[in-house]
């Protein structure tokens, strides 16, 4: 039996324009949001991070919600969701995932994940690669770079120098919430994770999208030759200005960039958000569409 987060009450504020719902998983209580788009939208779900909830992925989720069936949940031990009995890892997370989408009615998805929830996708695509339409992975976390914890710790400590303030207010409630020896286990598990193993087994398009000022990622040569060794379904693209929550701090560019690539156009700058950042093509595959 699970673990579930009691009482079950929507916030008297809302944090969002999508609607906020619970449902049940495994005997867990999970929270989400969801949009209120036709039926016949193609579905798209955003994953979270390492200990975050859904809350700081709303910025851009809710730009897209005109176009998508849009679904943010808190993963099983995260947020507002109920804790597991047990420590869940990546593979538990996936499974989770995918039962959530069986509540909702849903067969076939986009999953677009930030951090730790890129390695989530990857997982998800592992088990269910007919569920998946497109995998987008934004600031794709947990290799051999984040390694060891204290090296990761720094990594995130810089980065939360990088972002915008008001990322914090979001943040510091989830992180109290998720509490530290969850931290401990679910980094452990992340690190284990065999995330490039996961990636070259991808053979949908599959949109990577980094920051030039991300701490937590390798050098740009390091990521472009991972990008080199896989079966060319890959877009890889850089948002200059941009640091590891990208979700939260760039959302018009990266909601931008998400419809060119849903929509099979090439990647060009963002009209509508002048002077903030300037993003471009690092890599394109040869099974992708070819740019204009």
């Amino acid at each position: 039996m699970g673990t579930k987060s009691a009482p079950r009450r929507l916030p008297r504020h809302p944090a969002s324009s999508l609607a906020e719902r619970w449902t049940t998983v495994d005997g867990i209580d999970v929270f989400y949001r969801e949009s209120p788009s036709p039926p016949d939208a193609p579905a798209m779900m955003h994953v979270h991070g390492f200990g975050l909830s859904g809350r700081y992925l709303l910025p851009t989720a809710e730009r897209l919600a005109g176009d998508f069936h849009t679904l943010v949940p808190d993963l099983p031990g995260f947020g507002r969701s109920g804790k597991s009995p047990s420590s869940l890892d990546i593979p538990d997370l996936a499974h989770a995932a995918a039962r959530f989408l069986d509540e909702r009615g849903i067969e076939k998805v986009t999953l677009v994940g930030n951090s730790m929830g890129c390695p989530v996708i990857l997982e998800f695509a592992h088990h269910y690669p007919d569920r998946l339409d497109r995998a987008i992975l934004v600031s794709p976390a947990g290799g051999l770079y984040n390694q060891p914890l204290r090296r990761a710790v720094g990594q995130l400590t810089r980065d939360g120098r990088r972002e915008p303030a008001r990322m914090m207010r979001v943040a510091t409630p989830d992180y109290l919430r998720f509490g530290v020896p969850s931290t401990f286990k679910m980094f452990s598990a992340l690190t284990q994770y065999p995330s490039l193993d996961r990636l070259l087994e991808l053979h949908i398009p599959t949109l990577v999208v980094l920051g030039d000022r991300d701490p937590l990622m390798p050098h740009p040569d390091r990521v472009q030759e991972i990008a080199a060794q896989t079966d060319n379904h890959l877009l890889l693209v850089r948002i200059e200005g941009a640091a590891h929550a990208i979700n939260f701090s760039h959302p018009g560019e990266l909601a931008h960039i998400i419809r060119l690539f849903m929509a099979d156009r090439p990647i060009v700058d963002d009209p509508d958000s002048p002077g903030h950042a300037s993003l471009y093509e690092i890599h394109r595959g040869a099974h992708l569409p070819p740019r204009a």
